[in-house]
Formats: C-alpha cells, sequence, structure tokens
C-alpha cells in the first residue's frame, strides 16, 4: 500500500447487545490514528448475523461513542460516499465476490446438512483430532462442488438446494503479513479450516464482509482485537484473490483487556463478581429485560472514561496519566500500543475519575451533577450556590453518584439524622452549649467561616469542653451524618436561619 493515501479506519461492531469497554478502548485506538493523522474515522455496522442481532443496539453503539466525544465522519447517520454503512445494506456485492472466488477455483459450494456436518465431528473424531473441522483433509469425504460431478452440483443450485460457499484453504502454503504490533506473523494454511464465507440465507460471513467492505470503502489501516488473529490467512488469502494484497489495509490486532485478579480476557461475569462495570453504558437486554451497569451511569466523566482506556495498553513514553483527547490525538502512535494484555485496575479507573472531577471546571461539572440532582428529585433554585458548592466538595467526589452524599444536605434538610452517632458521648453540659451555641449564632453580625469558627471555640472554652468533642456532634446537626467538608464552610454556605433550625431539630431529637 502506498503511503500517499487518506488514513481512513474504521470501527465495525456488531449490534448484538451492550458496548464493552474492550470494544470501546478498539474504537478509541482506531480514532485517535486516525485523528494523528488528518484521517477519516469510519463507523460500519456489521449485522451480517440476523440471528444475533438485538433492538436497540445499534443506536446504543452511537449514542455510547457519542457520549466518549468520538464521532464519526462517516457512518449511517453522518453518511459519506462510501457507503451504505450496514453490511446487511450490502448484500448483493458480497455474493457476486463469492461466486467469483468460486469461478476461480478458490472457493466451492457445500451442501451439507447441519446433521451431515455433525456426523462428521463425530465420526472423524480421534485422540490426536479431538475436533475435526471441515479442511483439506475432510473436505473430499463431504458433499461439495469438490466432490460431486459438474451435472450434480448445477442440478443442486437449480433445484434451489440450501448451501453455503466456503474458502478452499490451499495445502501447504505460508500465508504472512506484518502486524504493526507484532511485526511479521507466519501461519500455515493447512492448519486453517475452510471457513464459510457465504451463509445459506445469502447473508456473508465476518471473513467475506470484511474484506470486500474494508477495500470499497478504502480503509487503511484495521485495529482489531486480537481474537482476530487466527482468522487472519483468510482474510489475507481473501485479500489475494479479490483485491490484491498490495491493496491490503495494514494491520494491527490490539491486546486483551485483562480481568484484574487473573489471566483471561475481561468478561461481564467477572465485572459481575467483582462488583464493577464493563459496559460503558447501562444496557437493558430486550430479550430478558437483565440490566447491566456501565460506566456513565455508575458516575464516570466520558474524559475519565476514554483517559483511563488509552491508558490501558498506552502510554506516551513520560509519567503522565492525565491526558484531554486532543491531548491524546496529538501523542498517540501505534509504537506505543504494548503488546500484553492489560490488567484492569477498578480502582485506578476510580482514581482516574477522581482527578477529572477536580480538574473539571466547576461550571460544567454543575450541569452534569445538575442532572444527578434532578433525577433525585432535588430542586436546585440557586445556581450560585450550587457553584460554590461543588467548588467546595468536589475533590471528596470519586464518581458523580458521590455528589448526592456530599452535597445534597445543602438543599434539602437531611432525611436521617445519625443520633446513634451522638448519643454514648452526649451529657447535659454538650446540651446546653449547643443551646447558648444557637442563641450567639442569632446574634452574629457577619455570618461568614472564621466569626462562626472563633465564636464556636470561644463558647467551647467557656464551658470547658473540647471544641473537637462538640465538632462531630455538630457535623451531624448540619449534614446528618460523619462525612462533608469543613463544618463552619457548610454552616456558611446553609445560612443561619437553616443552620439554627438544624440544631434545633437534632437537640430535640437527642431528648426524645
Amino acid at each position: 500500500m502506498t503511503n500517499d493515501k487518506k488514513i481512513r479506519v474504521r470501527f465495525a461492531p456488531s449490534p448484538t447487545g451492550g458496548l464493552h469497554i474492550g470494544g470501546v478502548r478498539t474504537a478509541l485506538f482506531n480514532y485517535l490514528f486516525a485523528k494523528h493523522n488528518g484521517g477519516d474515522f469510519i463507523l460500519r455496522i456489521e449485522d451480517t448475523d440476523q440471528n444475533r442481532f438485538v433492538p436497540g443496539a445499534e443506536e446504543y453503539i452511537f449514542e455510547t461513542l457519542r457520549w466518549c466525544g468520538l464521532e464519526s465522519d462517516e457512518s449511517t447517520i453522518h453518511g459519506g460516499n462510501f457507503g451504505p454503512y450496514r453490511q446487511s445494506e450490502r448484500k448483493e456485492t458480497y455474493k457476486q465476490y463469492a461466486e467469483q472466488l468460486v469461478k476461480n477455483g478458490h472457493a466451492y459450494y457445500a451442501f451439507d446438512t447441519t446433521g451431515e456436518l455433525e456426523e462428521m465431528r463425530i465420526k472423524f473424531k480421534t485422540e490426536q483430532n479431538p475436533s475435526p473441522q471441515y479442511d483439506h483433509a475432510l473436505r473430499e469425504k463431504m458433499k461439495n462442488s469438490l466432490t460431486l460431478s459438474n451435472d450434480e452440483v448445477r442440478g443442486f443450485l437449480s433445484e434451489g438446494l440450501p448451501h453455503v460457499i466456503r474458502i478452499k484453504m490451499p495445502v501447504n502454503e505460508e500465508v504472512k503479513f506484518t502486524d504493526m504490533l507484532r511485526g511479521e506473523v507466519t501461519f500455515h494454511s493447512a492448519q486453517v479450516d475452510d471457513k464459510v464465507l457465504l451463509k445459506a440465507d445469502g447473508m456473508p460471513t465476518y471473513h467475506l464482509a470484511v474484506a470486500a467492505d474494508d477495500h470499497s470503502m478504502r480503509i487503511t489501516h484495521a485495529f482489531r482485537g486480537e481474537e482476530w488473529l487466527p482468522s487472519a490467512p483468510v482474510h489475507i488469502l481473501l485479500w489475494k484473490y479479490l483485491f490484491g494484497l498490495e491493496n491490503m489495509p495494514q494491520w494491527a490486532h490490539l491486546p486483551l483487556i485483562l480481568k484484574p485478579d487473573g489471566n483471561g480476557k475481561l468478561s461481564k461475569r467477572d465485572a459481575d463478581r467483582l462488583g464493577f462495570p464493563v459496559f460503558a453504558m447501562n444496557w437493558t437486554d430486550p430479550r430478558t429485560n437483565e440490566l447491566t451497569q456501565g460506566f456513565r451511569e455508575k458516575g464516570f466523566l466520558p474524559e475519565a472514561f476514554i483517559n483511563m482506556l488509552a491508558m490501558l495498553g498506552w502510554n506516551d513514553g513520560t509519567e503522565q496519566e492525565i491526558f484531554r483527547l486532543n491531548e491524546l490525538i496529538q501523542k498517540f502512535s501505534m509504537e506505543r500500543v504494548h503488546k500484553g494484555g492489560a490488567k484492569f485496575d477498578y480502582e485506578k479507573a476510580k482514581w482516574f475519575n477522581h482527578e477529572w472531577i477536580k480538574r473539571l471546571d466547576v461550571y460544567r461539572l454543575s450541569f452534569i451533577v445538575g442532572k444527578t440532582f434532578e433525577e433525585s428529585g432535588i430542586v436546585i433554585d440557586n445556581n450560585e450556590k450550587f457553584v460554590k458548592v461543588l467548588e467546595l466538595v468536589k475533590d471528596r467526589c470519586t464518581l458523580l453518584t458521590d455528589f448526592l452524599q456530599q452535597a445534597s444536605f445543602f438543599f434539602q434538610i437531611p432525611p436521617a439524622i445519625d443520633i446513634a452517632a451522638i448519643k454514648p458521648k452526649w451529657n447535659e453540659q454538650k446540651q446546653l452549649f449547643f443551646i447558648e451555641l444557637m442563641r450567639a449564632y442569632e446574634l452574629i453580625n457577619s455570618w461568614q467561616h472564621d466569626f462562626l469558627e472563633k465564636e464556636f471555640k470561644e463558647m467551647a472554652a467557656a464551658h470547658q469542653i473540647k471544641p473537637g468533642e462538640l465538632m462531630l456532634p455538630l457535623r451531624i446537626m448540619l449534614v446528618g451524618g460523619k462525612f462533608g467538608p469543613g463544618v463552619f464552610d457548610i454552616a456558611t454556605i446553609l445560612g443561619k436561619e437553616e443552620t439554627i433550625h438544624r440544631i434545633k431539630n437534632t437537640l430535640h431529637l437527642l431528648r426524645t
């Protein structure tokens, strides 16, 4: 492939369910590579497997990428000059390619029924070959256009007998390509079975569709998970037979995201077991109504989510860990992508989110957190106060959902007061202290942090009580529990009337 072509990459998910973080990372690396090189990022929907198609999944994919800030240049929504961008709408083109392969001797018709295929797997099973495949050794024993006469084949085709088209893998050939991450990779064709290229319903399998679509969409670079590496020889041969190897995209097979407590690909089962999300956003399976929580609903900022994913298998060679999307675009290169898998660390993911919450502009934060408050039925009627509160508490919040606990008490009376945390060390002396504190606070002219603290400490000294013994009760009176920012910062924002009201209310509860 010549280097003067405009960079064109594609993310090609199947609309079969929620989007795993491994898929989002693949999309991210494609996007970063394209934008770093002034190229195009194409979103193609691979829906050829109609049995696995799930309603709503395609819309979910678009919403996920939109939330992540990874807008495509061409897609079913954005349009473009190389559509259709949904594989099911390109059905006829695949059939032409499959028939061309048969005509040129690189593929063949196979008329085997499901029962006959199952019989083959049992009949030819041995200790040396426990899982027989439809390959160069067994294809001569099956019902296909290699073993049938031309008349039989023509007769079956004219009768409309169900059949598939399989690639005819060479018997003894080395198939090579250069992976952008792994260098030269070599396969022996005899170790690869004759994959189905066109199914009985006329739809292509991934193998044929991905080669045909990448060619027609002029894709220059293709990045996908390393689980597709064993299929590479089939795809290389399809490029060789149909379009010429000189036109094949450059490939990179990305390492897996591994489970945190061992080897192997991170799965939804691992996430459920360990208590963290593995999908980008909430996904409800329309068939089972099962809800799988996503990072967005868990309380992650998209900036933090993308930053975290980028660092799962890539770095820029420095100690820097926090990157904005435009910085990632500027610094990204495939040379810095690791060859080995990266273990997912949820605590590290939360660390990224905490760092982004601290760095995010507080007015932008108020827009995001405001929605969370609204959904919880908390009315924000003073945006200036809201911004002030968020500035005060944001360093304490790891997830966006933490803002509810850390800040909701500024806008509504705490639904519960942790009286049990006060009572063990409560006595009449402390009761009198808070009664007098309310009177003093009624008379104070300047309702500011320093004046409130000074009055509190002077009164504590007068009552011969250590301020530390009174701070926790005051905090619980104001917020309901053992949390929140500085107690006098809280009182300052709550205002005189509300502060005194909450002290009075808790004193009443302590007497009952």
